[in-house]
């Protein structure tokens, strides 16, 4: 299939079509010298694992505790799960191109990657958003936080982020599928929406609209509910006159802020660099990739140490207590 000029790949494509085309793509891959694959392979390795780990403690602490089958637990359990989706999107194929020194990835391969790290990516900010509203209804209306976020409340705003992510995410896909392309050659190291929109020869107007208004319709409604949520959060504790309460009120939200804005700045970065042209390949990739690297490694670390009731039962996970339950 690379012996085909990309002249006649273009006509057979264009022709007959890009789904009875047998497909394979070859990616951009890292270009590392032979001395640091096997450091680059160690360091994904080694980090895919303290991911599922860390995440996936996160998950069971939380689980396993019925004293943490509270609103901002349960809003909180999605986050290592969408975390696990984002990370098993990217280090697999990571860890494959290293190892085997293979930048080839199958079609379905690709488009399962890429749809997988659209989940995580809006899946991410849904989450967190979701998240704000839980303590601006916990700290600004405290008496009414139990009858407001009920149990019922809780999962159908969990139902509801979720099933707008999918939503979302597989019209992108449907636009994107629809579309004949003329090149195997992946402009990335590894898939995603505008990296295969590059390889599309027909009009993608519509496809460009429609991820652009989504990704600024998500990003104004999510920035807009944080924003109100923490004003009015820090309105409310600043009236507060118990210091222990402001304290604790202001713990909780700092490491809401710290994980949201951390997310937010990544991927600002990511999509700046699909519009900057002279940016170098290496720099495009390393922000691309540290997107799905940085946030599912330090999400449940830092809950894990900012916030105390996660932090308690963690210790006792490790301590080797046993947890059941029905015990707190």
């Amino acid at each position: 299939m690379e012996d085909v000029s990309n002249a006649s790949l273009k006509e057979i494509m264009v022709q007959t079509g890009f789904s009875n085309v047998s497909s394979v793509f070859i990616l951009q891959g890292f270009n590392l010298p032979s001395a640091s694959v096997i450091p680059a392979f160690l360091f994904a390795s080694l980090n895919y694992m303290l991911i599922l780990f860390c995440n996936l403690v996160l998950l069971l602490t939380i689980l396993l505790n019925k004293s943490l089958h509270q609103p901002m637990y349960l809003l909180l359990l999605n986050l290592p799960i969408n975390d696990i989706i984002g990370s098993t999107a990217l280090f697999p194929q990571v860890i494959n191109e290293l190892l085997f020194d293979s930048r080839r990835i199958s079609y379905t391969a690709c488009i399962i990657q890429a749809f997988l790290i659209h989940i995580y990516g809006a899946g991410s900010v849904f989450i967190l958003t979701a998240m704000a509203y839980d303590r601006y209804v916990a700290i600004c209306c405290p008496l009414r936080y139990r009858i407001i976020m009920s149990n019922a409340h809780v999962m159908r705003i969990i139902t509801l982020m979720w099933l707008c992510n999918l939503f979302l995410i597989v019209f992108l896909f449907y636009l994107l599928l629809r579309l004949p392309l003329c090149s195997f050659q992946m402009p990335h190291s590894y898939c995603d929406n505008p990296s295969l929109l590059r390889l599309v020869c027909a009009d993608t107007t519509i496809n460009n609209i429609y991820g652009l208004a989504m990704v600024a319709i998500t990003q104004v409604v999510a920035l807009g509910i944080i924003f109100i949520s923490y004003i009015q959060i820090l309105v409310a504790c600043f009236r507060s006159k118990r210091a222990d309460t402001k304290t604790k009120a202001l713990q909780t939200c700092a490491t809401h802020l710290i994980v949201f804005l951390l997310l937010e700045c990544l991927g600002l970065f990511t999509i700046i660099s699909y519009r900057i042209p002279n940016l170098s390949p290496q720099s495009r990739r390393f922000i691309g990739v540290s997107t799905m690297v940085f946030p599912p490694t330090l999400n449940p670390i830092i809950y894990g140490l900012k916030t105390k009731e996660i932090k308690d039962k963690t210790f006792q996970f490790f301590s080797f207590k046993k947890i059941l339950p029905g015990v707190s």
